[in-house]
């Protein structure tokens, strides 16, 4: 019997990317998102792919009633979730503060609390069973924020709390549910276009570019062979590596980018926070040839953490070297 899985944000961009590679795999798919048409199309994308059912649930996923609504018509319709993917979300492309506070809880709302509601929804099916897979979708923003999004930087970083205050109680419970988290880095969807932005610029994501299609490969990965974290792409594993050695010259690289995130003057867009924004299930974005394709190159939490210990180290070999170095030349000429 084929195997279950939940897409949220599944209708377009990485979401839909992930919802296909597993439809490509044999799984019976299930994508929540608001937009009816796009939802749609998306479905019959999917099945085109090899789905053998393809369902499609048209629901906020910051209503908590509608995911729990969602996720037992799942189970009614498909049979067992088998995997659960948390990939909504929302932003507000601009300076902090003219950020109002309503913008604020929706970003909040429907890209961590999404997450936080998704999670819950799939324990209740997966916790009886006692197995299950269940993969948040965040963003190297989460390890080291980028100015003129703060909103959505604050609420990728709830993820990463809630999720491992979650996992140490899974192992405490000697679960056998998988819990994983994929850092991602700028990826080529229709997301920059759809967003709310009131910065007076178009976005523009910065160079290395990605397709999203490796990052469906990284959350196929996560189902398959699960590890606490993945990072995909060489850019994420080296802004959370500078973040956790340099955060001072992180901030202060960050601020330097700002005019280059920034493109042409345009007019704000309301875009798509409150309201689903019109347009196809389209997996990819504007800015295809810039998009890097190729093999999967993700760094797992074991590489992650060898590639910590290797920096740190080489870090204080450096101080220590500068140090020494230092003791050896008389005061008057430190300077």
């Amino acid at each position: 019997m084929a195997r279950t899985i939940v897409v949220t944000g599944g209708s377009a961009g990485i979401g839909l990317a992930i919802a296909e590679r597993f439809a490509r795999d044999g799984w019976q798919v299930a994508i929540v998102a608001r937009q009816e048409a796009r939802l749609q199309q998306a479905s019959a994308m999917l099945a085109a792919a090899g789905a053998p059912k393809v369902l499609a649930i048209s629901a906020d996923v910051a209503d908590v009633t509608a995911i729990d609504a969602a996720a037992a018509r799942v189970e009614a319709e498909l049979g067992a979730i088998a995997a659960w993917v948390n990939n909504a979300m929302s932003t507000v492309v601009a300076p902090a503060d003219r950020i109002i506070a309503a913008e604020y809880e929706r970003v909040t709302a429907t890209t961590y609390l999404s997450q936080v509601y998704g999670t819950l929804a799939a324990l209740r099916y997966m916790k009886p069973r006692g197995k299950g897979a269940i993969v948040q979708i965040s963003s190297g923003l989460a390890e080291r924020p980028a100015p003129l999004q703060a909103a959505y930087c604050a609420a990728k970083a709830a993820v990463t709390g809630f999720t491992d205050s979650l996992r140490a109680e899974l192992i405490a419970d000697k679960s056998a549910i998988s819990l994983s988290v994929i850092y991602l880095p700028a990826v080529n969807t229709p997301q920059p276009t759809w967003a709310r932005n009131r910065s007076g610029r178009e976005q523009v994501l910065p160079d290395p570019l990605f397709d999203p299609r490796l990052c469906a490969e990284a959350a196929l990965e996560a189902v398959r062979r699960p590890q606490r974290e993945f990072w995909v792409g060489r850019s994420t594993a080296m802004m959370a590596l500078v973040q956790s050695l340099a955060p001072a010259f992180a901030d202060r690289q960050a601020a330097k980018q700002i005019d280059a995130m920034s493109g042409a003057p345009a007019p704000d867009r309301e875009g798509n926070l409150d309201r689903p924004y019109e347009g196809p299930a389209a997996i990819d974005g504007p800015s295809t040839d810039r998009a890097q394709a190729g093999q999967l190159q993700t760094f797992s939490s074991r590489q992650r953490d060898l590639l910590k210990l290797g920096a740190a180290g080489g870090l204080l070999g450096i101080g220590a070297a500068a140090a020494f170095g230092l003791a050896r030349i008389p005061p008057r000429l430190r300077s």
